[in-house]
């Protein structure tokens, strides 16, 4: 495989980026656990933005470097340490099925924020004058287009991806039994969609929001449209 210069400073650009992403994504799993009263958490040190409690040395550095060197050639599967939690030691003010909900939706929501945030920091830097054209397509191409792809990924109602856990609190209990058998065979469904497509079918809102989403900002500190990704 030969890779050159701007192969490697791309796919080194978009491990940070990712590896950022995923720490604030599996942090917000741990700090709403631990709001809820599971100190499971705390105790095994995921209660930190520190990406070394949070990465997964095959999901979040192999598989992502992998994908980006040789894209087509290995498939842009990637994940971080998923956080342990027990639903019986939340809180009793809400059902364990109402807190499992809001941890499982607290890491999507981290990568709306992060989006958010790199967003306002954006703005800053254009109505300072010092947002570049090779600065501005950076932030558009390593973490907002990346967080908003993270968040809707994520939403995708297999497990082990937080849809589908949330996919498992809100079905009534007369259509567990689709849980019980995304649950058993939710890889090999996550796989199936890579390996036909179909996971462009679920990912095409996250596209087009990102061009939205980027296409405003750019004309908001008046960067040319050529910035984007």
């Amino acid at each position: 495989m030969d890779i050159s210069a701007d192969q490697m400073r791309v796919a080194l650009l978009s491990l940070i980026a990712f590896v950022v992403s995923v720490s604030v994504h599996e942090f917000g799993h741990a700090f709403v656990a631990d709001r809820l009263g599971d100190r499971i958490p705390r105790m095994q040190g995921r209660l930190t933005l520190s990406p070394l409690a949070h990465i997964d040395p095959i999901g979040t550095i192999l598989m992502p470097l992998l994908g980006a060197l040789a894209p087509g050639q290995f498939p842009l599967l990637a994940w971080g340490k998923p956080v342990q939690t027990n639903p019986n030691n939340y809180t009793r003010a809400l059902s364990p099925r109402t807190g499992h909900l809001l941890v499982s939706i607290a890491g999507p929501i981290m990568n709306l924020l992060l989006a958010l945030v790199v967003s306002v920091v954006f703005v800053a830097l254009g109505k300072a004058g010092v947002l570049s054209p090779s600065l501005a397509s950076a932030m558009i191409r390593y973490l907002l287009a990346l967080n908003i792809a993270l968040l809707f990924f994520n939403l995708i109602p297999v497990p082990p991806l937080d849809g589908g856990a949330i996919l498992g609190v809100v079905l009534p209990e007369s259509l567990q039994f689709i849980n019980q058998f995304l649950r058993r065979y939710g890889m090999f469904v996550l796989f199936a969609l890579f390996l036909t497509g179909t996971v462009r079918i679920f990912m095409r809102p996250a596209t087009q929001l990102t061009e939205a989403w980027a296409l405003a900002l750019l004309r908001l500190v008046g960067v040319g449209a050529g910035a984007g990704a």
